[in-house]
């Protein structure tokens, strides 16, 4: 069992420790809120707790460092963490610059560690489905992709609504397709707090011709967690706020008959919700990492898909500030 240390136990931080404290042996904790770690303490014993990030480092039995701290710490943690020649699981995104994160990935390689992105979406079993249909060529020819990620809330002051929510449909939008964006456009206003955009509309192009649309918010009056592929055969949403059904697919498309000479048409046939597991996407994430830990990090894949989408903030972020 893979012994590791977790940083970061607030807000999401608590949920990550509590699966990797269930899937590897957890020897330390670090946090911080004196109060968080005396509570965390009482929850592991046999965990140590520190708000020092270099005393697990410099523990030779720790093989890897789990971190879910805030977003701007997110780059020195790991880059410490990678020089000390621990595998590394940071949440996303693992820096707030495409150079940075380029030598995030250079130091995995380097040191022949893993460096693995917090992508969460990517091990949803209702997006995994979606994954297969595009694949498999159900939907036919994908031409639009796009994301809602909306609520009245959680309104951060570190970070803004591409960095906080767009991270999330991004990731998936770049697995879906398997390309990165030729043009990234977006748009935002700060409403709230200077400088810090509430609302963003992105828009990205491909190389194949294929399109994507985020629109992303934390000053809605709907709570909105959905994801559409439009394919030319078939069209599927994914749909996180539903209950049952997280994945509904659509026999829809434009249909030209050979009689009409150019008139197009639609079609509309059967729709229906394929079966969904029930897996928690963050035991499936973190099963990954721990099995990489155990084999190797291989191509680095995790890592490449990590900075192509920090890559694609970056270029979105230079958009919204006007270059």
């Amino acid at each position: 069992m893979t012994r590791v240390a977790h940083a970061g136990v607030g807000g999401w931080g608590k949920n990550v420790v509590r699966v990797a404290g269930e899937l590897a042996d957890l020897a330390w904790i670090v946090d911080l809120d004196e109060g968080r770690r005396a509570e965390f303490a009482a929850r592991y014993p046999a965990a140590r707790t520190t708000a020092d990030f270099a005393e697990p480092l410099a523990d030779d039995s720790v093989e890897a460092i789990v971190i879910a701290t805030p977003v701007p710490t997110h780059y020195a943690l790991a880059k410490q963490a990678l020089e000390a020649g621990k595998h590394v699981f940071v949440e996303k995104p693992p820096a707030m610059r495409a150079a940075e994160m380029e030598e995030l990935v250079e130091l995995a390689r380097a040191n022949g560690r893993v460096l693995m992105p917090g992508h969460l979406l990517l091990y949803h079993p209702g997006l995994r489905k979606v994954k297969e249909l595009v694949d498999s060529g159900a939907l036919g020819e994908v031409a639009v992709v796009y994301g809602n990620r909306q609520n009245l809330g959680v309104i951060r002051s570190n970070e803004n609504a591409l960095w906080s929510l767009g991270v999330h449909d991004l990731s998936v939008i770049l697995w879906l397709l398997g390309e990165e964006p030729s043009e990234a456009v977006a748009h935002g206003v700060d409403r709230l707090q200077q400088g810090i955009e509430d609302v963003v509309f992105c828009f990205l192009r491909f190389p194949s011709g294929r399109v994507a649309h985020m629109h992303l918010s934390w000053l809605d009056p709907h709570k909105m967690r959905k994801m559409t592929v439009v394919g030319l055969e078939k069209m599927v949403v994914f749909d996180d706020m539903e209950l049952e059904r997280k994945v509904t697919v659509y026999e829809k498309a434009p249909w030209e008959p050979a009689q009409t000479y150019g008139e197009w048409r639609t079609r509309t046939g059967d729709i229906f919700s394929p079966k969904i597991p029930n897996d928690e996407p963050l035991r499936l994430e973190l099963e990954h990492f721990f099995s990489l830990v155990e084999h190797g990090p291989g191509d680095h894949k995790e890592a490449l898909d990590g900075l192509a989408v920090v890559r694609a903030l970056d270029r979105l972020t230079e958009s919204l500030r006007g270059g």
